[in-house]
């Protein structure tokens, strides 16, 4: 065998082992996006049932406003419904989009019954009811928290799968780009809120 075959061999060598570790890098970094993923999905699942806890402590109060309280639970129910999916697939961005817009309309909900509740005295000094809205102020913290993490891991793979040379083995095996959950998906969503007195 000749030194040029020697330089090939070394050089196809070299070439596989760096594809190999671009290959596991990417799959590494997909995988911690669906541990992102299940991070959320722990304080989701935190947060649907608080939901239904605190509807239940306003509806004592609340009687009235029948409506307003079944558009949260219809809300959360939605949401929920949508987590799952989401669940069984976080890398879908379809999933992810269903997800964003049923939270969307959950946080409508939410903030149409703490609205309505705050004409009600006796319903803000009730001790659960407090204690209810503190945790779940507590768990949107999180989500929060951990949709940042999400977000931080799709960057970092979109960013490994599109640089060159990496960019070559992302689409020899179909390491298409991440969705990110955006909190709003519209322009006029996104427009600042106008308050006029």
């Amino acid at each position: 065998m000749g030194a040029t075959n020697w330089v090939l061999l070394a050089a196809g060598l070299l070439v596989l082992f760096w594809a190999v570790g671009a290959y596991n890098r990417l799959v590494r970094l997909k995988n911690a996006i669906a541990n992102a993923f299940a991070q959320i999905d722990v304080q989701l699942k935190r947060r649907y049932d608080l939901i239904p806890n605190l509807v239940e402590v306003a509806g004592k109060y609340l009687a009235h406003e029948a409506q307003t309280l079944e558009a949260v639970i219809a809300a959360r129910n939605q949401a929920q419904k949508a987590e799952q999916a989401a669940a069984g697939n976080p890398l879908n961005a379809g999933a992810l989009g269903a997800l964003t817009g049923a939270e969307q309309l959950l946080g409508g909900a939410m903030g149409r019954l703490f609205a309505v509740a705050e004409a009600y005295p006796d319903l803000k000094a009730d001790q659960t009811m407090r204690e209810l809205s503190e945790e779940l102020s507590s768990t949107e913290n999180r989500i929060g928290f951990a949709r940042q993490a999400y977000n931080d891991h799709v960057l970092e793979f979109n960013d490994a799968a599109a640089q060159f040379p990496a960019l070559i083995v992302a689409r020899l095996f179909n390491f298409a780009p991440q969705a990110m959950l955006e909190a709003t998906t519209s322009e006029a969503e996104r427009a600042p809120v106008k308050v006029r007195f």
